[in-house]
């Protein structure tokens, strides 16, 4: 048995303009808290025996962390497009939030938004999954149904609103 998997599919690059400040805030914190750490880093290795250096540990991996984020974020970024406006309000596109009620007349508000700013405190969902996917194209009051991993749900289309 191998511990080969075959790679996750590339996530689609829309963003919105929200989100794209957001990272590029990240970005810019993570430049700055850099500063901090390898300074920290610094006196912690200048204390003497580093195998035995907790401080020198702890820095040492917090470092590693930051600058694989940043690396991501310094890759990422460029290669992501920013959506400002829809073609047509009327029907759900990227960064529409949408109400929806199901079979069972509870309502959900969820947003499209990329897959770089999902967030599930805020209802976002990112615009490649299949609930997004059953959305995108629809107008108020349409139909449709979405294949789960908990089984085929009805939803209709209650509002649509962009920011």
């Amino acid at each position: 048995m191998s511990r080969w998997r075959a790679p996750s599919p590339r996530s689609s690059p829309y963003i919105t303009p929200a989100g794209f400040q957001r990272l590029e805030d990240e970005l810019k914190d993570l430049w700055e808290r850099r500063g901090g750490v390898t300074r920290a880093l610094s006196a912690a290795a200048a204390e003497g025996d580093r195998s035995e250096n907790a401080e020198y540990i702890y820095r040492k991996k917090e470092l590693r962390e930051i600058d694989r984020r940043i690396r991501y974020l310094q890759k990422r970024l460029p290669a992501l497009r920013v959506v400002e406006r829809v073609r047509d309000p009327s029907l759900v596109y990227f960064g529409a939030r949408v109400t929806l009620r199901d079979s069972d007349a509870r309502q959900m508000t969820c947003q499209i938004v990329g897959a770089d700013e999902l967030d599930l405190d805020a209802s976002y969902i990112s615009v490649d999954s299949p609930l997004a996917r059953a959305l995108l194209g629809r107008s108020v009051d349409d139909e449709t149904v979405v294949e789960t991993a908990q089984g085929r749900r009805e939803y209709v289309i209650v509002e649509i609103v962009y920011d």
